[in-house]
């Protein structure tokens, strides 16, 4: 008997050094798990706070600035009421379409792109899509980059366009 109380003191004794080990490896771990939470990513800076945008229909508002020569376009006032977060025009293709003047395959640097037909109607291509009659009430996104072109429109087609940023580029390719 005298053996095994010798023995149980040992063990216990073996036991805590092993107990030990492994707490203060866990105790390791929770430090470095703790460090890297406490490591702080740099925030995107704050958008100023967004304004309200009404914009009521007056013909005075179609001006011929914009990316189409071939466009007249009626600003909505999100760009300036989002600081440049989206913006939204409705626009009016002057008809007759020329195709020669139209029918350029391009593409935009957006993050977001969605077009509603208000009026009439328009015939596009999208790479991957093909060609795609849209009438009035249709509507259709274009993913960022994504090829397109106008192939043909009616003589009264209107277009409500959003995109995300206000600022892109558009990069004119060869068919």
């Amino acid at each position: 008997m005298a053996k095994q109380k010798a023995s149980r003191p040992a063990t216990k004794s073996a036991v805590k050094k092993r107990s030990g080990a492994k707490a203060a490896a866990r105790s390791s771990a929770r430090k470095a798990v703790k460090a890297k939470a406490r490591i702080v990513t740099p925030k995107k800076p704050a958008r100023p706070r967004q304004r309200i945008a009404i914009s009521h229909h007056r013909e005075e508002d179609f001006k011929a600035d914009g990316l189409r020569a071939y466009a007249k376009y009626r600003d909505l006032g999100i760009a300036a009421a989002s600081h440049g977060l989206a913006q939204a025009h409705v626009i009016r293709l002057q008809g007759p379409c020329n195709p020669a003047e139209v029918s350029k395959l391009h593409f935009h640097d957006v993050e977001f792109q969605m077009v509603y037909v208000l009026k009439g109607w328009v015939k596009t291509y999208m790479d991957g899509q093909g060609e795609t009659l849209m009438k009035e009430g249709s509507a259709w996104t274009q993913p960022p980059k994504i090829k397109h072109m106008i192939l043909d429109y009616s003589d009264d087609v209107e277009l409500l366009e959003v995109i995300l940023p206000a600022e892109f580029r558009t990069v004119e390719l060869k068919a």
